[in-house]
């Protein structure tokens, strides 16, 4: 199994414990993103020290006040590390309003072009911002890969597979409060999924009452597996396919 989408550097215990318990639990490989200029070093620092762990660098929408030319060149150097398989995560966070719209886009708009420079895949993030970041795809991310983190938009799912986003599906898709979440997990084509933590947070139902990690992804693989009636093996052998074509590892 695979965590496409976690944050080492927030998580609880230290980086060797989680990646070892990963690991004891079938977790082959693990992309960790940092978030901001504080938190890049880190995700790259966890990827140079294990061999199953990979980073995606950005600047989140919540973070994206003070994104400048020196941080995206910063970003741009950063992102020539061996083990930074991805650029996010970005996109459009209206559910906060710490961040003004104005600098979220401008970051928004400066990472899809990076991403399409650098030849690396785009990780999503989007909240109370669906029209938007949907928009802002289609408009500047044609020929970028697109995937879509966290993914909980269930009633947007069709125009999303439709232009060839990855849809990767959190610790939140198992919660009874989300069963059109689910429903549409049970339609994504087995060549489009991607299965995350978001670690620490999104803890899966069957072990929500803990501080999510990236062992914990495989609850959320197994309820995704029973949903769309297939055995676990078979949606490990997918998902792991899926990730090593898009991270490229």
């Amino acid at each position: 199994m695979i965590d496409s989408h976690t944050h080492l550097s927030s998580c609880a215990p230290d980086d060797a414990q989680l990646v070892a318990a990963a690991r004891e639990a079938g977790v082959r490989r693990i992309l960790t993103v940092g978030m901001d200029e504080e938190t890049w070093p880190l995700a790259l620092a966890a990827a140079d020290a294990f061999d199953e762990v990979y980073a995606a660098l950005g600047r989140h929408p919540n973070m994206a006040s003070g994104f400048d030319d020196a941080a995206l060149e910063q970003l741009r150097t950063l992102a020539a590390h061996p083990k930074c398989r991805a650029i996010g995560e970005t996109g459009l966070d209206f559910f906060r309003d710490t961040t003004p719209r104005a600098d979220q886009e401008r970051a928004f708009h400066a990472q899809i072009e990076l991403a399409r420079e650098v030849d690396k895949p785009l990780v999503i993030h989007t909240r109370a911002a669906d029209d938007d970041t949907i928009a802002t795809l289609r408009e500047r991310a044609d020929g970028v890969t697109v995937i879509m983190h966290c993914f909980s938009m269930p009633d947007r799912l069709d125009e999303c597979l439709a232009q060839g986003w990855w849809i990767s599906f959190a610790g939140n898709v198992t919660y009874k409060a989300n069963a059109e979440l689910a429903a549409a997990a049970a339609r994504v084509p087995a060549d489009r999924l991607l299965v995350e933590t978001d670690a620490p947070y999104l803890t899966a139902q069957a072990v929500r009452k803990e501080r999510n990690q990236p062992a914990y992804v495989v609850h959320t693989a197994q309820f995704l597996a029973e949903r769309r009636d297939e055995t676990y093996a078979e949606l490990e052998a997918a998902v792991e396919r899926n990730a090593a074509t898009v991270f490229g590892w």
